[in-house]
């Protein structure tokens, strides 16, 4: 079996380190693996599949020597600069940052979803919003047996999803220590307000999700709005979800219409208590899915509670799929 060399840009950062996790789990034939990062922390060593891994700076000769596959965790501007200097070397980059998301030359992928948008790549993938990866397999599982009218997200974000600034303004439980990220304290409060405002009253994560909810569906006129929140959860986003179908449907055909779903795992037992947190997400790759039930509002309605890892699923496990798939699909088309 072939062997493939595979980059890790922004190797040091949450997501990153993430990924080394996730690839030490998974047994991808890999030749060898790189880590890469910008000059402050190259130098440093970081263990990987047992050994000791020097991080090199990234720069404009960091793909000279060939690779297959790279996963970029380092920022759009990052991304802009280095993921097509890879591209033009042969490696096929999946980038986490929200750069070439909208390119619609670039497929943006959710394995379980439209992995079939990869195989046409032309050197770039592009890894979508943590918060629109988890929602897109039930959206997936709905509109493919009755097809979706109209979205409405609120989502209660994990401060990890702001990186490790926000993990300490979490910790930061007194109020007395400066503030590392965000404007108000997030320790016992609700931030409805993640990235930045737009001109449309709507935050730039919010028109994310509405605008590769989209993308990834194929449905470019859809009907999506959002609201986004972070709140004081360490980690694991979570998510209620709205839906207006096409077609109307049978409550328990949507339960067996989830559980038929990959990765989708449902968990739904009110009399018992029983529904997704995210405490029970963590460290987790697949998505669950809750709180089903008819919306009496409007015709056709479904309401459901979606969460999963936002780091793992949201990010490096969902990159590191990609990677996976796209390698099964190369050794298909080989024999």
């Amino acid at each position: 079996m072939k062997k493939y060399k595979l980059a890790i840009v922004g190797a040091t950062g949450l997501v990153g380190r993430t990924v080394i996790k996730v690839l030490e789990e998974k047994n991808l034939p890999l030749e060898s693996i790189t880590l890469f990062a910008s000059k402050r922390s190259s130098g440093k060593k970081l263990l990987a599949f047992g050994k000791e891994h020097i991080v090199k700076e990234l720069d404009e000769h960091s793909f000279d020597s060939g690779f297959d596959y790279a996963i970029f965790s380092a920022g759009g501007e990052t991304a802009k600069k280095y993921a097509p200097i890879a591209a033009a070397h042969g490696c096929i980059v999946v980038d986490n940052s929200s750069n070439f998301r909208m390119d619609k030359d670039v497929p943006l992928v959710v394995p379980e979803v439209n992995m079939e948008d990869a195989y046409n790549n032309n050197g770039i993938i592009a890894n979508p919003n943590c918060s629109t990866i988890q929602a897109m397999l039930p959206l997936k599982a709905l509109d493919d047996k009755y097809g979706i009218k109209r979205v409405v997200y609120s989502t209660y974000q994990a401060v990890s999803g702001a990186g490790r600034d926000a993990l300490l303004d979490l910790k930061n439980t007194t109020g007395k220590e400066p503030l590392k990220k965000f404007p108000y304290p997030i320790y016992n409060n609700c931030l409805p307000h993640i990235d930045v405002f737009m001109d449309n009253g709507y935050t730039k994560e919010e028109m994310k999700m509405i605008n590769e909810t989209r993308k990834i569906l194929h449905h470019p006129d859809l009907k999506v709005t959002a609201t986004t929140v972070r709140v004081p959860v360490e980690n694991s986003h979570s998510e209620s979800i709205n839906v207006e179908l096409e077609k109307d449907f049978n409550i328990e055909d949507i339960f067996d219409t989830f559980r038929n779903f990959k990765n989708l795992i449902v968990v739904d037992d009110p009399e018992n208590n029983i529904y997704p947190m995210a405490i029970n997400a963590n460290g987790h790759d697949e998505v669950f899915v809750g709180r089903i039930r008819r919306d009496y509002s409007v015709e056709n309605g479904l309401n459901i509670f979606v969460v999963a890892d936002n780091i793992r699923k949201g990010a490096a496990s969902n990159a590191v799929q990609i990677v996976e798939e796209l390698i099964k699909h190369s050794e298909m088309e080989e024999k």
